[in-house]
């Protein structure tokens, strides 16, 4: 009998700083009733699963049905969507477009989500997932439902990042009912969608998280890198509470589903 997934704990920094312990959560066996705006210290309550119920990951932009591999079937379509960039496009530079277009060929393979690398930032918040945000005082801490990652949000200080990572450091702040999030040191290996859209190790991304009803954020991030972009260009999109009685992140260690794209060329013929 197959056994019941287990509950995610969130690691962050190779030490497992946080255990969701989700069966004494008041998540589980809720009543659907609203959940506060606030928490005990009067800031917005962002405590909860939330999720991005669009096609960004497929591609930011405006994009029509696309075929995937034949042997899926519509299975591995990319389905119609209209974009999430303020403006519509992506404002490349020539080289970096031409390197977005390489990227695109290439993606059945080439992506880092099919490989089950880490999303990234700010890919994680708009994965086909639910995601979970723990709420402290001093930190913020996120936890994804794609590949059992997880994010720490600086909410008491502003440091550099000490190297270069996948999810890069976060650095949080208040401005009324939003917590913006300065994000440096991401490595550059992160796409940003399905479609090859990417950045480089140089790129500077703020999240505005405007909480709007109990139910609701207003998602922005503002994408700055100069050696791959003409200027700094925006993405904005809800994101929804879920608010199942029984909802939970349950464990998705991707790694097992990517053996055979991963190191199916190191098998001996």
């Amino acid at each position: 009998m197959r056994s019941a997934p287990s509950r995610v704990t969130i690691v962050y920094g190779g030490a497992i700083t946080l255990a969701l312990s989700l069966a004494a959560s008041p998540l589980m066996g809720q009543s659907l009733q609203a959940p506060a705006m606030t928490t005990v210290d009067g800031k917005p309550n962002f405590n909860g699963i939330w999720q991005a119920l669009n096609t960004a990951d497929w591609d930011l932009e405006d994009h029509t049905p696309r075929a995937g591999l034949p042997q899926l079937g519509a299975l591995g379509v990319t389905p119609p969507g209209r974009g999430v960039v303020e403006g519509g496009d992506i404002p490349y530079q020539p080289s970096a477009l031409a390197k977005k277009q390489e990227n695109f060929k290439n993606r059945m393979t080439a992506d880092p989500e099919a490989r089950c690398y880490p999303p990234g930032v700010p890919r994680a918040t708009y994965l086909p997932f639910p995601f979970q945000v723990v709420q402290g005082q001093k930190t913020l801490f996120i936890g994804y439902g794609f590949g059992d990652f997880s994010r720490k949000i600086h909410l008491d200080e502003s440091e550099p990042p000490p190297i270069d990572t996948w999810m890069g450091r976060s650095s949080g702040r208040f401005e009324g009912q939003t917590l913006v999030v300065d994000v440096t040191g991401l490595n550059g290996q992160a796409w940003l969608d399905r479609s090859g859209n990417f950045v480089s190790e140089k790129a500077h991304i703020v999240e505005r998280y405007t909480l709007m009803t109990p139910y609701h954020i207003d998602y922005e991030a503002t994408i700055e890198d100069p050696t791959v972009f003409t200027r700094p260009w925006k993405i904005r999109m809800p994101l929804y509470r879920r608010m199942e009685p029984d909802i939970e992140l349950v464990e998705f260690k991707c790694v097992e589903f990517t053996e055979e794209l991963v190191y199916g060329h190191l098998r001996k013929k």
